[in-house]
Protein backbone atom coordinates (compact mmCIF):
# COMPACT_ATOMS: atom_id res chain seq x y z
CA UNK A 1 0.00 0.00 0.00
CA UNK A 2 1.74 3.29 -1.09
CA UNK A 3 -0.59 5.70 1.01
CA UNK A 4 -0.28 6.02 4.76
CA UNK A 5 -2.66 7.75 6.63
CA UNK A 6 -2.27 9.73 9.65
CA UNK A 7 -6.08 8.48 10.75
CA UNK A 8 -7.67 5.42 10.61
CA UNK A 9 -11.51 5.44 11.53
CA UNK A 10 -13.01 1.80 12.87
CA UNK A 11 -16.14 1.05 12.78
CA UNK A 12 -17.40 -1.43 15.59
CA UNK A 13 -20.17 -3.76 14.60
CA UNK A 14 -19.69 -6.62 11.76
CA UNK A 15 -15.62 -4.99 11.97
CA UNK A 16 -13.73 -4.87 15.63
CA UNK A 17 -16.69 -6.45 16.77
CA UNK A 18 -16.87 -10.37 16.18
CA UNK A 19 -20.28 -11.73 15.92
CA UNK A 20 -20.07 -12.37 19.72
CA UNK A 21 -19.90 -8.54 20.24
CA UNK A 22 -16.67 -8.35 21.62
CA UNK A 23 -13.37 -6.93 20.55
CA UNK A 24 -10.27 -9.11 20.67
CA UNK A 25 -6.79 -8.46 22.29
CA UNK A 26 -5.44 -8.74 19.25
CA UNK A 27 -7.22 -5.93 17.94
CA UNK A 28 -6.62 -3.93 21.19
CA UNK A 29 -2.76 -4.62 20.72
CA UNK A 30 -2.78 -3.75 16.87
CA UNK A 31 -4.55 -0.37 18.04
CA UNK A 32 -1.89 0.41 20.47
CA UNK A 33 0.79 -0.21 18.20
CA UNK A 34 -0.07 1.92 15.80
CA UNK A 35 -0.86 4.73 18.05
CA UNK A 36 2.79 4.52 19.30
CA UNK A 37 3.81 4.39 15.57
CA UNK A 38 2.24 7.93 15.82
CA UNK A 39 -0.97 7.05 13.95
CA UNK A 40 -4.34 8.37 14.99
CA UNK A 41 -7.07 6.02 15.60
CA UNK A 42 -10.34 6.27 16.36
CA UNK A 43 -13.86 4.50 16.38
CA UNK A 44 -16.79 5.33 14.23
CA UNK A 45 -19.79 3.60 15.54
CA UNK A 46 -23.94 3.75 15.21
CA UNK A 47 -23.55 2.27 19.10
CA UNK A 48 -24.05 4.69 22.05
CA UNK A 49 -20.87 5.71 23.50
CA UNK A 50 -22.27 4.00 27.03
CA UNK A 51 -22.54 0.69 25.33
CA UNK A 52 -18.86 1.07 24.05
CA UNK A 53 -16.80 -0.03 26.96
CA UNK A 54 -18.84 -3.19 27.56
CA UNK A 55 -17.45 -4.47 24.26
CA UNK A 56 -13.67 -3.91 24.33
CA UNK A 57 -11.07 -5.41 26.50
CA UNK A 58 -9.82 -3.81 29.78
CA UNK A 59 -7.45 -0.58 28.93
CA UNK A 60 -8.76 -0.36 25.28
CA UNK A 61 -7.93 3.42 24.26
CA UNK A 62 -8.57 5.29 21.17
CA UNK A 63 -8.00 9.03 20.32
CA UNK A 64 -11.02 9.46 19.79
CA UNK A 65 -14.92 8.02 19.42
CA UNK A 66 -17.24 8.96 16.93
CA UNK A 67 -20.74 7.25 18.31
CA UNK A 68 -24.67 7.01 17.56
CA UNK A 69 -23.69 7.38 13.93
CA UNK A 70 -22.15 11.09 14.19
CA UNK A 71 -24.74 12.38 16.47
CA UNK A 72 -21.57 12.49 19.47
CA UNK A 73 -18.00 12.76 19.43
CA UNK A 74 -15.75 12.26 22.49
CA UNK A 75 -12.37 12.58 23.19
CA UNK A 76 -11.53 10.70 26.36
CA UNK A 77 -14.73 12.76 28.55
CA UNK A 78 -14.40 15.85 26.52
CA UNK A 79 -17.29 16.26 24.23
CA UNK A 80 -15.67 17.13 20.83
CA UNK A 81 -19.76 17.45 19.28
CA UNK A 82 -23.22 16.64 20.13
CA UNK A 83 -26.38 16.62 18.82
CA UNK A 84 -29.76 15.76 19.81
CA UNK A 85 -33.45 14.64 18.73
CA UNK A 86 -36.05 17.09 19.77
CA UNK A 87 -38.49 16.10 22.16
CA UNK A 88 -41.61 16.53 19.61
CA UNK A 89 -40.09 14.29 17.25
CA UNK A 90 -39.40 11.56 19.87
CA UNK A 91 -43.19 11.70 21.20
CA UNK A 92 -43.90 11.79 17.10
CA UNK A 93 -41.98 8.77 16.48
CA UNK A 94 -42.95 6.93 19.85
CA UNK A 95 -46.80 7.10 18.99
CA UNK A 96 -46.54 5.84 15.30
CA UNK A 97 -43.95 3.08 16.42
CA UNK A 98 -46.55 1.75 18.67
CA UNK A 99 -49.34 2.53 16.11
CA UNK A 100 -47.31 -0.10 14.25
CA UNK A 101 -46.17 -2.56 16.82
CA UNK A 102 -42.22 -1.56 15.87
CA UNK A 103 -39.30 -2.38 18.57
CA UNK A 104 -37.99 0.82 19.52
CA UNK A 105 -34.90 2.17 22.38
CA UNK A 106 -34.88 5.74 22.24
CA UNK A 107 -30.93 6.81 23.76
CA UNK A 108 -31.03 9.55 26.04
CA UNK A 109 -27.63 11.03 26.93
CA UNK A 110 -25.84 9.76 29.81
CA UNK A 111 -28.73 7.13 31.02
CA UNK A 112 -29.94 3.65 30.03
CA UNK A 113 -31.46 3.39 26.47
CA UNK A 114 -35.65 3.59 27.26
CA UNK A 115 -39.03 1.98 26.20
CA UNK A 116 -42.01 2.54 27.46
CA UNK A 117 -43.92 0.43 29.68
CA UNK A 118 -47.16 0.87 27.64
CA UNK A 119 -44.98 -0.83 24.43
CA UNK A 120 -43.06 -3.44 26.52
CA UNK A 121 -45.54 -6.35 25.17
CA UNK A 122 -45.22 -6.05 21.32
CA UNK A 123 -41.65 -5.18 22.12
CA UNK A 124 -40.62 -8.31 23.80
CA UNK A 125 -42.79 -10.13 21.63
CA UNK A 126 -40.43 -9.28 18.78
CA UNK A 127 -37.27 -11.10 20.39
CA UNK A 128 -39.22 -14.16 20.98
CA UNK A 129 -37.35 -17.48 20.19
CA UNK A 130 -36.71 -18.72 17.59
CA UNK A 131 -34.47 -16.25 16.00
CA UNK A 132 -35.01 -15.66 12.47
CA UNK A 133 -32.90 -16.87 10.04
CA UNK A 134 -31.71 -13.69 8.34
CA UNK A 135 -31.77 -12.03 11.91
CA UNK A 136 -27.50 -11.85 12.47
CA UNK A 137 -25.87 -13.23 15.31
CA UNK A 138 -24.81 -10.11 16.88
CA UNK A 139 -28.01 -8.07 16.32
CA UNK A 140 -29.99 -10.84 18.04
CA UNK A 141 -27.37 -11.25 20.88
CA UNK A 142 -28.15 -7.56 21.25
CA UNK A 143 -31.57 -7.46 21.41
CA UNK A 144 -31.16 -10.24 23.88
CA UNK A 145 -29.26 -8.32 26.20
CA UNK A 146 -31.16 -5.10 25.62
CA UNK A 147 -34.54 -6.87 26.61
CA UNK A 148 -32.58 -8.79 29.53
CA UNK A 149 -30.30 -5.84 31.12
CA UNK A 150 -30.00 -2.23 29.19
CA UNK A 151 -33.77 -1.32 28.72
CA UNK A 152 -34.92 0.96 31.04
CA UNK A 153 -38.83 0.62 31.02
CA UNK A 154 -40.74 3.70 32.07
CA UNK A 155 -43.91 5.32 31.99
CA UNK A 156 -42.51 8.51 30.65
CA UNK A 157 -39.78 10.24 28.37
CA UNK A 158 -37.29 12.13 30.71
CA UNK A 159 -35.04 14.60 29.67
CA UNK A 160 -34.70 16.55 26.15
CA UNK A 161 -31.34 15.12 24.76
CA UNK A 162 -31.44 12.29 22.69
CA UNK A 163 -28.29 10.76 20.39
CA UNK A 164 -30.87 7.95 18.15
CA UNK A 165 -33.83 5.46 17.61
CA UNK A 166 -32.61 2.17 16.80
CA UNK A 167 -35.77 0.06 15.40
CA UNK A 168 -35.77 -3.38 14.97
CA UNK A 169 -38.33 -6.23 13.44
CA UNK A 170 -38.27 -9.96 13.15
CA UNK A 171 -39.99 -9.62 9.53
CA UNK A 172 -37.91 -7.59 6.33
CA UNK A 173 -41.35 -7.08 5.48
CA UNK A 174 -42.52 -5.26 8.84
CA UNK A 175 -38.99 -3.42 9.29
CA UNK A 176 -39.62 -1.68 5.55
CA UNK A 177 -43.01 -1.02 6.26
CA UNK A 178 -41.79 1.04 8.82
CA UNK A 179 -39.18 2.52 6.68
CA UNK A 180 -42.01 3.55 4.43
CA UNK A 181 -44.02 5.17 7.47
CA UNK A 182 -40.36 7.56 8.25
CA UNK A 183 -40.11 8.42 5.29
CA UNK A 184 -43.24 10.09 5.10
CA UNK A 185 -42.90 11.59 8.48
CA UNK A 186 -39.68 13.08 6.84
CA UNK A 187 -42.05 15.08 4.78
CA UNK A 188 -43.32 16.72 8.24
CA UNK A 189 -40.15 16.56 10.20
CA UNK A 190 -36.96 16.33 8.99
CA UNK A 191 -34.50 13.92 10.33
CA UNK A 192 -31.77 11.42 8.89
CA UNK A 193 -32.04 7.48 8.46
CA UNK A 194 -29.43 5.31 8.83
CA UNK A 195 -29.52 0.94 8.42
CA UNK A 196 -27.13 -1.10 9.24
CA UNK A 197 -28.49 -4.33 8.78
CA UNK A 198 -31.98 -5.93 6.53
CA UNK A 199 -34.19 -5.78 10.30
CA UNK A 200 -32.88 -2.58 11.49
CA UNK A 201 -33.33 1.14 10.79
CA UNK A 202 -32.44 4.20 13.56
CA UNK A 203 -33.14 8.10 13.28
CA UNK A 204 -30.90 10.40 14.34
CA UNK A 205 -30.73 14.28 13.26
CA UNK A 206 -31.01 16.09 9.97
CA UNK A 207 -28.08 15.58 8.00
CA UNK A 208 -25.89 13.67 10.51
CA UNK A 209 -24.22 10.52 9.97
CA UNK A 210 -20.73 9.42 10.70
CA UNK A 211 -19.19 11.27 7.75
CA UNK A 212 -19.94 14.44 9.52
CA UNK A 213 -18.97 12.96 13.05
CA UNK A 214 -15.66 11.89 11.03
CA UNK A 215 -15.43 15.56 9.80
CA UNK A 216 -15.36 16.81 13.22
CA UNK A 217 -13.59 14.87 14.42
CA UNK A 218 -10.93 15.25 12.25
CA UNK A 219 -10.88 19.25 12.46
CA UNK A 220 -10.10 18.55 16.67
CA UNK A 221 -6.95 17.33 15.75
CA UNK A 222 -6.27 19.21 12.48
CA UNK A 223 -6.63 16.36 10.00
CA UNK A 224 -8.00 16.07 7.20
CA UNK A 225 -9.81 13.72 4.74
CA UNK A 226 -6.86 13.55 2.35
CA UNK A 227 -5.01 11.60 5.55
CA UNK A 228 -7.63 9.52 6.47
CA UNK A 229 -8.25 5.79 6.22
CA UNK A 230 -11.88 4.43 7.40
CA UNK A 231 -12.75 0.13 7.66
CA UNK A 232 -16.17 -0.51 7.90
CA UNK A 233 -19.13 -3.19 6.76
CA UNK A 234 -22.34 -1.97 6.26
CA UNK A 235 -24.88 0.59 4.91
CA UNK A 236 -24.27 3.29 7.61
CA UNK A 237 -20.60 3.03 7.07
CA UNK A 238 -21.29 4.48 3.03
CA UNK A 239 -20.62 7.85 4.14
CA UNK A 240 -17.77 7.67 6.27
CA UNK A 241 -15.97 5.15 3.59
CA UNK A 242 -17.04 7.80 0.63
CA UNK A 243 -15.78 10.37 2.55
CA UNK A 244 -11.63 9.37 3.36
CA UNK A 245 -9.15 8.75 1.07
CA UNK A 246 -8.91 5.10 1.37
CA UNK A 247 -11.66 2.84 2.52
CA UNK A 248 -11.93 -1.04 3.44
CA UNK A 249 -14.42 -2.82 3.57
CA UNK A 250 -14.28 -6.16 5.45
CA UNK A 251 -14.53 -9.39 4.01
CA UNK A 252 -17.92 -10.09 5.33
CA UNK A 253 -19.46 -6.44 4.11
CA UNK A 254 -22.01 -7.12 0.88
CA UNK A 255 -20.92 -6.05 -2.22
CA UNK A 256 -22.73 -3.30 -2.55
CA UNK A 257 -20.14 -1.48 -0.20
CA UNK A 258 -16.69 -3.12 -1.04
CA UNK A 259 -17.69 -1.56 -4.61
CA UNK A 260 -17.09 1.55 -3.05
CA UNK A 261 -14.26 0.84 -1.84
CA UNK A 262 -10.28 0.93 -2.40
CA UNK A 263 -9.21 -2.08 -0.36
CA UNK A 264 -11.53 -5.53 0.78
CA UNK A 265 -10.11 -7.42 4.07
CA UNK A 266 -8.75 -10.75 3.47
CA UNK A 267 -10.49 -11.94 6.77
CA UNK A 268 -13.79 -11.38 8.50
CA UNK A 269 -14.88 -10.12 11.55
CA UNK A 270 -14.63 -13.20 13.26
CA UNK A 271 -11.79 -14.13 11.81
CA UNK A 272 -9.88 -11.00 13.33
CA UNK A 273 -9.65 -8.99 10.06
CA UNK A 274 -9.18 -5.46 11.21
CA UNK A 275 -6.38 -7.25 13.23
CA UNK A 276 -5.13 -9.02 10.55
CA UNK A 277 -5.09 -5.83 7.76
CA UNK A 278 -3.74 -3.11 9.81
CA UNK A 279 -0.81 -5.61 11.00
CA UNK A 280 -0.27 -6.66 7.55
CA UNK A 281 -0.11 -2.69 6.40
CA UNK A 282 1.06 -0.85 9.02
CA UNK A 283 2.33 -3.39 11.95
CA UNK A 284 5.76 -3.53 13.08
Amino acid sequence: MEFKPKAIFLDMDGTILNHQNKVSLHTKEIIEDLRSQGFFVFIATGRAVEEIEGLVPPGFQVDGMVTSNGMAGYVGKEVVFKHSLSLELVETIIKKAREHKVYYELFPYGTARVTLKQDQAYVEAEIREPQPESVGKNEWLSRKQAIKEDIAWKDHIEGNEFSKFYFFARTKEHINCWKKELEQLKKEIDFTMSISSEHNVEVMVANVNKATGVQQMLKRFGLSESETMAIGDSDNDLPMLNLVKFAVAMKNAPDRVKEITNDVSDFTCDEDGVYNYLKSKFGV
